[in-house]
């Protein structure tokens, strides 16, 4: 059995688009809402809480808060899960460190605006017809497919990027088998340095494109221009934009640049 992910753009209308925040916004509270009461259960009797008494709760919470309605019914059990994951993780983490492995456990944390970037639809709630994303709660929405979903696709995740980017990742199982042994006929030996990128064994040198040096000088004026304005202000937030879209194309540059160094 193989996994993977096919992640394409999506692009929803900005009514769609406010949707999606309302949908990432609601499941965030919902994470932090579990959180709260996993902590405060455990500090006050040391009771332990369950995913499952979580996902227990949320038609009552549906109840106090009409709005959790708008958010499909297993995105919000997902989140649950989700933190669930996140306390699976750090009781692993805790075991480690007892063991001498040096590992600090890392208690799950309280997730703001920009540490909530992402949803998921479990098994059902989605579509892919005639080159649209059609979403339960949200719609259809125009998807960039350029590339064929080979496999049983069995959750979609929307996340969010920092420069307001939406994007869909489908996970996928499929009972391909992997390619065997390829004939190897040209070898080469690699060495990474730090005065150029790689030196082939050959005496080829690729030189580092050191795209983070060339944008440093235009990265160190907004970033400063950013660090002037009112917090929760328009403009910070439009300066923190700015800020995301050229970190952005540092790192879509530097994936570009050893995508061509990779298949040459």
């Amino acid at each position: 059995m193989i996994k993977r992910t096919y992640k394409y753009r999506i692009y929803p209308t900005k009514v769609q688009q406010e949707i999606l925040e309302i949908n990432l916004s609601l499941c965030r509270w919902l994470y932090n809402h579990f959180l709260e009461e996993r902590k405060t259960l455990y500090e006050k009797n040391k009771t332990k809480v369950t995913c499952y008494d979580q996902i227990k709760e949320i038609p009552k919470l549906k109840k106090e808060k009409p709005e959790l309605r708008k958010v499909y019914s297993q995105t919000l059990q997902d989140t649950a899960r989700r933190l669930d994951k996140a306390f699976q993780s750090f009781f692993r983490r805790v075991k480690e460190n007892k063991k001498g492995k040096n590992k600090k456990p890392g208690y799950p944390r309280f997730k703001g605006y920009l540490r909530y970037d992402s949803i998921t639809y479990p098994q059902s709630g989605f579509k892919l017809k005639d080159g649209k994303l059609s979403l339960s709660k949200i719609g259809s929405l125009k998807i960039k497919l350029h590339r064929e979903i080979r496999g049983n696709i069995r959750t979609l995740t929307l996340r969010r990027t920092t420069t307001n980017k939406w994007y869909a990742c489908f996970s996928v199982e499929s009972d391909k088998e992997l390619p065997g042994k390829m004939e190897i006929e040209n070898i080469v030996g690699l060495d990474v340095g730090l005065a150029s990128f790689l030196t082939t064994s050959k005496g080829e040198k690729i030189e580092n494109p050191r795209y983070l040096r060339k944008s440093e000088e235009k990265l160190a004026k907004i970033q400063n221009c950013h660090s002037r304005k009112s917090l929760k202000s328009k403009n910070r937030k439009k300066s923190r934009l700015r800020v995301a879209k050229l970190h952005e194309k540092i790192h879509n540059q530097r994936i570009d640049f050893l995508h061509k160094l990779s298949s040459r």
